[in-house]
């Protein structure tokens, strides 16, 4: 590992942070003993080589992003990431207990809000987030279940231990890129796989549309489910093409649907046919424009009306921003243990709430040392690290916090943990977070046995988002004997599976909707 990894270590001890693969004593940890066995028999010239072949397998396959109108390839690395059995429980555990404390707040927020009369939550919280919507108040789900799809992002601190950084509970992105990187890694690092037990990925398609079926109105026994997408030049319609094709469902645009009583009806060329479950892809503004935006040129007009009166589930529903909110996230452990019972099994990051006048003071004379985020972000846009920021960045910051403190949250700068990345013909530490996916069926909350790796691939920097030039890991849970694992390349996760778009065919969009379209905030991650 000489040539490969250079002074690696002494990089990585710069950055202070937890290194995934290897120990303080410059040991490979247990679980990367095998990987880091096979990388030795590597030269840097082979490395090299099948990172570009990890590169042209995507860009062949058409995994890609739009980023500033431009498709590009999904960057992935040579070296996977690893989890042992113990780790992924207290993953597993922790996202799902999360997932059940959030879906049992959003009930509240659109239902009796006893938790703002208990004095457990502010009820400013929600009147004042950007994504608290009074058309969904009342909306009861058949299955009662709002967070059919969950990304819960994780960090690993300075100290090794796994923190929760957000919750993404609207339309969290990147479960394609968790398929299509195993899909690839198989073909081009079959050895690496032979010196592990990986758990499967492949269930995912499967799972989430037993959970979409699930969620059909009452008396429906054979759903007809639909992935709703902006269109094609969203910056994730691979992504939608392809869940939708490995569900074997319908993939369509809101052109395509059209209410009707009540009811939500797709238009094929052989007649309408009742639409039961619309797992969609479009932001709740530009969802229906009879109750938000009245330009939407990309939704379904009446599809809320239709909701409200049980004959059609919208996944995820809509609202549940509120609780992606930043500072909503703050106060999920209490909602942890007021509505569960039960402890937080992941910590979150410590952060400030910048409405509390004495930690706004604090923040004020510490903006230089800490983290800023508006509550309403994503994709790393809007974020402020105090440390690499300049003077006058610093001080339109310190004017904006004081104008509305409740836009804002600050936490301190957690130096992510770090893996070998290769770049530029070396592995280097970057820092990377994770992605686990949960899909919740009404019975059981599920989490991938994986998740989307995502790595800063610039050096130094904090921000893993694909829309921030960020890449992405394969990340392997390893398994127990008895469990199914991975043995062979994984068939195809771009072909089959069922028709594409059955629509009826209409004219391509114009300026307006394909603008409409790539307003979405639908980025890889």
């Amino acid at each position: 590992m000489g040539d490969l990894l250079g002074n690696y270590l002494e990089r990585q001890r710069v950055t202070g942070a937890y290194d995934e693969v290897f120990a303080p004593d410059g040991s490979p940890r247990p679980a990367y003993q095998s990987v880091v066995a096979a990388l030795e028999a590597m030269s840097i010239q082979d490395l090299t080589g099948r990172g570009g072949a990890l590169s042209s397998a995507f860009t062949d396959a058409g995994v890609t992003f739009s980023l500033s109108g431009e498709e590009r390839p999904f960057p992935l690395d040579v070296m996977p990431r690893l989890f042992t059995p113990d780790e992924w429980d207290l993953i597993e555990r922790g996202v799902a207990q999360r997932v059940r404390a959030l879906e049992a707040f959003l009930a509240d927020v659109y239902g009796a809000g006893r938790a703002f009369v208990d004095g457990v939550l502010p009820r400013r919280l929600i009147t004042t987030s950007q994504h608290f919507h009074r058309a969904a108040h009342g909306i009861d789900p058949a299955n009662h279940v709002r967070v059919h799809v969950a990304g819960i992002d994780l960090i690993r601190d300075a100290d090794g231990e796994l923190r929760v950084l957000e919750d993404n509970l609207r339309t969290p992105s990147g479960v394609s890129y968790v398929l299509e990187n195993r899909r690839t890694m198989a073909r081009v690092q079959p050895d690496l796989f032979g010196a592990e037990r990986v758990r499967r990925v492949s269930g995912y398609p499967g799972r989430l549309l037993t959970a979409l079926r699930a969620a059909a109105p009452a008396g429906v026994d054979d759903p007809t489910v639909v992935v709703l997408t902006p269109g094609a030049y969203n910056s994730a319609y691979f992504e939608h093409s392809l869940l939708a094709r490995q569900m074997g469902v319908e993939l369509v645009e809101g052109r395509d649907l059209v209410c009707r009583n009540g009811v939500v009806f797709l238009r094929t060329t052989e007649g309408e046919r009742r639409v039961d479950v619309v797992y969609r892809r479009i932001d709740d503004d530009f969802l229906d424009p009879v109750h938000f935006r009245g330009d939407s040129m990309i939704g379904c007009p009446g599809i809320i009306g239709a909701a409200r009166s049980g004959n059609v589930t919208i996944a995820n529903a809509v609202g549940n921003g509120v609780a992606d909110d930043k500072l909503a996230y703050t106060y999920v452990p209490a909602m942890v243990e007021y509505y569960l019972g039960e402890t937080p099994v992941l910590r979150n990051v410590e952060t400030y709430r910048l409405e509390e006048p004495e930690a706004r003071a604090h923040v004020l004379d510490n903006l230089e040392k800490l983290v800023l985020k508006p509550v309403d972000g994503s994709g790393g846009y809007g974020l402020v690290i105090g440390p690499k920021a300049n003077e006058r960045q610093l001080a339109k910051l310190r004017k904006d916090v004081e104008t509305d403190p409740r836009r804002w949250i600050a936490q301190p700068v957690v130096p992510l943990s770090t893996a070998p990345t290769l770049v530029d013909g070396q592995l280097v530490p970057r820092h990377l977070d994770l992605r686990p996916f949960a899909v919740n069926d009404g019975n059981r909350v599920w989490v991938m046995h994986g998740g989307l790796t995502r790595v800063a691939l610039v050096e130094g920097s904090l921000v893993v988002n694909s829309s921030q030039g960020g890449g992405s890991k394969d990340t392997w849970v390893l398994s127990g004997s008895t469990e199914r694992v991975e043995v062979r390349a994984e068939r195809s996760f771009t072909g089959g599976g069922g028709p594409l778009h059955v629509g009826v065919p209409s004219a391509a969009p114009h300026v307006g909707q394909a603008q409409q379209q790539q307003q979405q905030r639908d980025l890889p991650c």
